[in-house]
Protein backbone atom coordinates (compact mmCIF):
# COMPACT_ATOMS: atom_id res chain seq x y z
CA UNK A 1 0.00 0.00 0.00
CA UNK A 2 1.21 3.52 -0.77
CA UNK A 3 2.09 5.47 2.35
CA UNK A 4 0.27 8.61 1.22
CA UNK A 5 -3.07 6.81 1.04
CA UNK A 6 -2.94 5.53 4.62
CA UNK A 7 -5.03 8.49 5.82
CA UNK A 8 -7.71 7.73 3.21
CA UNK A 9 -7.58 4.10 4.28
CA UNK A 10 -8.26 5.01 7.90
CA UNK A 11 -11.14 7.27 6.86
CA UNK A 12 -12.81 4.37 5.09
CA UNK A 13 -12.78 2.35 8.29
CA UNK A 14 -13.96 5.27 10.39
CA UNK A 15 -17.00 5.50 8.12
CA UNK A 16 -17.88 1.81 8.42
CA UNK A 17 -19.80 2.40 11.64
CA UNK A 18 -22.26 4.55 9.72
CA UNK A 19 -23.11 1.84 7.22
CA UNK A 20 -26.53 0.26 7.70
CA UNK A 21 -26.00 -3.48 8.16
CA UNK A 22 -28.59 -6.15 8.70
CA UNK A 23 -28.43 -7.08 12.37
CA UNK A 24 -27.45 -10.69 12.85
CA UNK A 25 -29.89 -12.53 15.07
CA UNK A 26 -27.93 -14.77 17.39
CA UNK A 27 -29.37 -18.01 18.69
CA UNK A 28 -28.14 -17.26 22.22
CA UNK A 29 -30.49 -15.60 24.69
CA UNK A 30 -29.92 -12.09 26.03
CA UNK A 31 -29.03 -13.60 29.40
CA UNK A 32 -26.41 -15.85 27.84
CA UNK A 33 -25.01 -12.98 25.77
CA UNK A 34 -24.71 -10.80 28.87
CA UNK A 35 -22.82 -13.57 30.62
CA UNK A 36 -20.50 -14.25 27.71
CA UNK A 37 -19.82 -10.66 26.55
CA UNK A 38 -17.43 -11.94 23.89
CA UNK A 39 -17.48 -12.51 20.14
CA UNK A 40 -15.22 -14.42 17.78
CA UNK A 41 -13.49 -13.46 14.53
CA UNK A 42 -11.40 -15.78 12.38
CA UNK A 43 -8.76 -14.51 9.95
CA UNK A 44 -5.90 -15.84 7.84
CA UNK A 45 -3.04 -13.48 6.98
CA UNK A 46 -0.21 -15.87 6.11
CA UNK A 47 1.93 -17.33 8.89
CA UNK A 48 -0.23 -17.70 11.98
CA UNK A 49 2.71 -16.99 14.30
CA UNK A 50 2.76 -13.45 12.97
CA UNK A 51 -1.00 -13.03 13.09
CA UNK A 52 -1.17 -14.15 16.70
CA UNK A 53 1.69 -11.85 17.72
CA UNK A 54 0.02 -8.81 16.14
CA UNK A 55 -3.61 -9.22 17.15
CA UNK A 56 -2.82 -10.23 20.73
CA UNK A 57 -1.46 -6.68 21.17
CA UNK A 58 -4.84 -5.03 20.63
CA UNK A 59 -6.91 -3.74 23.53
CA UNK A 60 -10.11 -5.76 23.79
CA UNK A 61 -8.64 -8.91 22.29
CA UNK A 62 -8.88 -11.57 24.97
CA UNK A 63 -7.36 -14.59 23.25
CA UNK A 64 -5.77 -15.43 19.90
CA UNK A 65 -5.44 -19.09 18.95
CA UNK A 66 -3.45 -20.24 15.90
CA UNK A 67 -5.00 -23.09 13.97
CA UNK A 68 -6.31 -24.44 10.70
CA UNK A 69 -9.60 -23.81 8.90
CA UNK A 70 -11.19 -23.59 5.48
CA UNK A 71 -10.32 -27.09 4.29
CA UNK A 72 -11.76 -30.59 4.23
CA UNK A 73 -9.21 -32.68 6.13
CA UNK A 74 -10.33 -33.43 9.68
CA UNK A 75 -7.89 -32.87 12.54
CA UNK A 76 -5.04 -31.89 10.21
CA UNK A 77 -1.44 -31.78 11.40
CA UNK A 78 0.92 -28.91 10.67
CA UNK A 79 2.90 -31.15 8.34
CA UNK A 80 -0.25 -32.02 6.38
CA UNK A 81 -1.33 -28.39 6.09
CA UNK A 82 2.14 -27.44 4.85
CA UNK A 83 1.69 -29.75 1.84
CA UNK A 84 -1.08 -27.48 0.60
CA UNK A 85 -3.34 -30.48 -0.05
CA UNK A 86 -5.73 -30.19 2.91
CA UNK A 87 -7.44 -27.01 1.74
CA UNK A 88 -6.85 -25.45 5.16
CA UNK A 89 -5.30 -22.05 5.75
CA UNK A 90 -3.00 -21.17 8.62
CA UNK A 91 -5.46 -19.03 10.53
CA UNK A 92 -6.16 -17.63 13.98
CA UNK A 93 -9.29 -17.40 16.07
CA UNK A 94 -9.80 -14.14 17.96
CA UNK A 95 -12.00 -13.97 21.04
CA UNK A 96 -12.70 -10.33 21.79
CA UNK A 97 -14.78 -7.99 23.91
CA UNK A 98 -17.00 -5.98 21.52
CA UNK A 99 -17.40 -3.25 24.13
CA UNK A 100 -13.66 -2.54 23.80
CA UNK A 101 -12.93 -3.34 20.16
CA UNK A 102 -15.35 -3.69 17.27
CA UNK A 103 -15.36 -6.11 14.35
CA UNK A 104 -14.75 -3.11 12.07
CA UNK A 105 -11.58 -2.31 14.00
CA UNK A 106 -10.46 -5.92 13.68
CA UNK A 107 -11.07 -5.70 9.92
CA UNK A 108 -8.93 -2.57 9.82
CA UNK A 109 -6.15 -4.43 11.63
CA UNK A 110 -6.63 -7.40 9.30
CA UNK A 111 -6.04 -5.40 6.13
CA UNK A 112 -3.18 -3.37 7.58
CA UNK A 113 -1.44 -6.44 9.02
CA UNK A 114 -0.67 -8.13 5.68
CA UNK A 115 -0.84 -7.72 1.89
CA UNK A 116 -4.33 -8.79 0.73
CA UNK A 117 -3.25 -8.56 -2.93
CA UNK A 118 -0.86 -11.52 -2.77
CA UNK A 119 -2.53 -14.69 -4.02
CA UNK A 120 -1.79 -17.79 -1.94
CA UNK A 121 1.30 -16.31 -0.33
CA UNK A 122 2.73 -13.72 2.03
CA UNK A 123 6.29 -12.79 1.15
CA UNK A 124 8.42 -15.93 1.03
CA UNK A 125 5.66 -18.09 2.51
CA UNK A 126 4.03 -19.62 -0.56
CA UNK A 127 1.02 -21.95 -0.83
CA UNK A 128 -2.75 -21.96 -0.44
CA UNK A 129 -2.25 -22.44 3.30
CA UNK A 130 -0.89 -18.86 3.40
CA UNK A 131 -3.86 -17.26 1.62
CA UNK A 132 -5.58 -14.11 2.77
CA UNK A 133 -9.01 -15.00 4.14
CA UNK A 134 -11.87 -13.85 6.34
CA UNK A 135 -14.01 -16.63 7.78
CA UNK A 136 -17.25 -14.98 8.84
CA UNK A 137 -19.29 -16.32 11.77
CA UNK A 138 -22.56 -14.62 10.91
CA UNK A 139 -24.30 -12.57 8.24
CA UNK A 140 -23.28 -9.29 9.83
CA UNK A 141 -19.58 -10.15 9.66
CA UNK A 142 -20.02 -11.26 6.05
CA UNK A 143 -21.66 -7.98 5.04
CA UNK A 144 -19.07 -5.89 6.83
CA UNK A 145 -16.15 -7.75 5.26
CA UNK A 146 -17.59 -7.49 1.74
CA UNK A 147 -18.49 -3.83 2.17
CA UNK A 148 -15.00 -3.08 3.45
CA UNK A 149 -13.36 -4.77 0.45
CA UNK A 150 -15.70 -2.95 -1.95
CA UNK A 151 -14.73 0.39 -0.40
CA UNK A 152 -11.00 -0.36 -0.57
CA UNK A 153 -11.37 -1.28 -4.24
CA UNK A 154 -13.49 1.77 -5.05
CA UNK A 155 -10.94 4.12 -3.46
CA UNK A 156 -8.10 2.22 -5.20
CA UNK A 157 -6.15 1.91 -1.97
CA UNK A 158 -4.12 -0.93 -3.45
CA UNK A 159 -2.40 -0.90 -6.82
CA UNK A 160 -3.26 -4.57 -7.35
CA UNK A 161 -6.53 -6.44 -6.95
CA UNK A 162 -7.58 -7.60 -3.47
CA UNK A 163 -7.70 -11.40 -3.46
CA UNK A 164 -8.92 -11.91 0.12
CA UNK A 165 -11.29 -14.86 0.38
CA UNK A 166 -14.53 -14.20 2.29
CA UNK A 167 -16.10 -17.50 3.25
CA UNK A 168 -18.32 -18.98 5.92
CA UNK A 169 -16.66 -20.33 9.04
CA UNK A 170 -17.28 -24.04 9.49
CA UNK A 171 -14.77 -25.60 11.87
CA UNK A 172 -11.52 -24.52 13.45
CA UNK A 173 -8.76 -26.91 14.49
CA UNK A 174 -6.32 -25.63 17.08
CA UNK A 175 -2.70 -25.87 15.98
CA UNK A 176 -0.29 -28.03 17.94
CA UNK A 177 0.75 -26.72 21.37
CA UNK A 178 4.22 -25.69 20.19
CA UNK A 179 2.62 -23.19 17.78
CA UNK A 180 0.71 -21.40 20.54
CA UNK A 181 2.35 -18.09 21.57
CA UNK A 182 5.29 -19.01 19.35
CA UNK A 183 6.69 -15.50 19.00
CA UNK A 184 6.35 -14.81 22.72
CA UNK A 185 8.22 -18.02 23.57
CA UNK A 186 10.88 -17.77 20.83
CA UNK A 187 11.60 -14.05 20.19
CA UNK A 188 15.22 -14.79 19.23
CA UNK A 189 14.43 -17.50 16.71
CA UNK A 190 15.56 -16.39 13.23
CA UNK A 191 12.07 -16.18 11.66
CA UNK A 192 10.78 -14.29 14.68
CA UNK A 193 13.64 -11.79 14.67
CA UNK A 194 13.89 -11.09 10.97
CA UNK A 195 10.32 -11.56 9.75
CA UNK A 196 7.85 -11.18 12.63
CA UNK A 197 9.65 -8.50 14.67
CA UNK A 198 9.81 -5.85 11.89
CA UNK A 199 6.16 -6.52 10.98
CA UNK A 200 5.12 -6.33 14.62
CA UNK A 201 6.90 -3.00 15.09
CA UNK A 202 5.04 -1.51 12.11
CA UNK A 203 1.75 -2.86 13.43
CA UNK A 204 2.38 -1.34 16.86
CA UNK A 205 3.17 2.03 15.32
CA UNK A 206 -0.05 2.09 13.28
CA UNK A 207 -2.23 0.95 16.18
CA UNK A 208 -0.34 2.61 19.03
CA UNK A 209 -3.55 4.17 20.38
CA UNK A 210 -5.32 0.80 20.46
CA UNK A 211 -2.66 -1.33 22.16
CA UNK A 212 -3.00 -2.93 25.59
Amino acid sequence: MKKHVLAIYILIFSSLSGFAFHTFKSSVTSTQAAALQTETATFATGCFWCGEAKFSQLKGVLKVTPGYTGGLTENPSYEEVCTGTTGHAEAFSIVYDPSLISYDELLEAFFLSHDPTQLNRQGNDVGTQYRSAIFYHNENQKQRAKYCIAQLKEKKIYERNIVTEVTAFIKFYNAESYHQEYYKKHPNQAYCRYVIQPELEKFREIFKKKLK
